[in-house]
């Protein structure tokens, strides 16, 4: 099975990093949400637009030619910590073979989008602090990336209620096995460690089952779990506890598996743990 490119080269972001972007926007109007804009064409990032407190639209731009599985990784640094401490985080996850979780004791994942060329609009909610925002589809040998600052808002807004929640959880899913096109659904980090949240698109209930069976048992390693999938996206890419991208879903009606690729401590993978499951898109 094809795996999302999501794992950072930290090393390359830690290299250059960015000098702190201060940005700060008011509150929306009364019923709507403050809107943060991503811009990304593979070779830069900018952040623009409404950068407070609380629930916000994130507005992803993206041009050029994106890796599949690509989008915005939003990471907010712990209060105190500025963007150098960002070299010390990128150590401690490559000497942890990429193991993700070792960013905790800089900063969480706040938002990890997958996206594709064009526009695309999540929400989410964001605290006060700095924030580092990188383009992971680009191709660059070093990450596009810069660093940005989500000011206090005297009036955060709050998400507005989803017509369902998915929560990601060790190990497994919670939330509905059945979603509509066209609806908008939360996807959330409930579990301690980090996880993530995409689909493989399959012909039939018997080919979703066999790869079931597959993920658990061989770790979706090869050619046969290969030919029994149609298509592959993601609602979510990596985020830490408490992560949200809340989104609607414009995925075409069929079955699909849903799946968590995080590797545990001891390398396996988080599909052999549960982290696997069934779902529906209907009209």
């Amino acid at each position: 099975m094809k795996r999302f490119r999501w794992l950072l080269v930290m090393g390359s972001v830690a290299a250059v990093a960015s000098a702190l972007m201060v940005a700060a926007g008011g509150a929306g109007a009364a019923g709507t949400l403050p809107t943060m804009t991503i811009t990304m064409n593979g070779t830069s990032v900018v952040v623009s637009g409404q950068t407070v407190s609380g629930a916000v639209n994130v507005v992803t731009d993206i041009t050029g030619k994106p890796e599949p599985g690509g989008g915005a990784f939003l990471f907010l640094l712990n209060p105190g910590e500025t963007p150098a401490v960002f070299a010390n985080a990128a150590q401690a996850v490559n000497a942890h073979d990429g193991d993700l979780n070792y960013l905790e004791p800089y900063g969480s994942i706040v938002f990890d989008s997958v996206d594709t060329i064009g526009t695309s609009t999540a929400q989410t909610t964001l605290a006060p602090g700095t924030y580092l925002a990188l383009d992971i589809g680009s191709s660059a040998k070093t990450p596009p990336h810069t660093f940005f600052t989500v000011t206090p808002s005297s009036t955060p807004a709050a998400l507005p209620n989803p017509a369902a929640t998915i929560s990601s959880i060790e190990f497994g899913f919670k939330g509905p096995t059945t979603l509509h096109d066209g609806e908008v659904v939360r996807f959330e980090n409930e579990g301690f460690v980090v996880h993530m949240d995409v689909w493989a698109k399959v012909k039939n209930m018997a080919d979703a089952k066999e790869a079931v069976h597959l993920l658990l048992t061989t770790n979706g390693n090869g050619k046969k779990l290969n030919s029994l999938l149609t298509a592959e996206g993601g609602f979510a890419n990596p985020m830490s506890t408490g992560g949200i991208v809340q989104e609607t879903i414009t995925e075409k009606p069929g079955i699909y598996v849903q799946v968590c690729f995080m590797d545990t401590q001891d390398g396996r993978s988080h599909t052999q743990l549960g982290m696997e499951r069934i779902i529906k898109i209907v009209k």
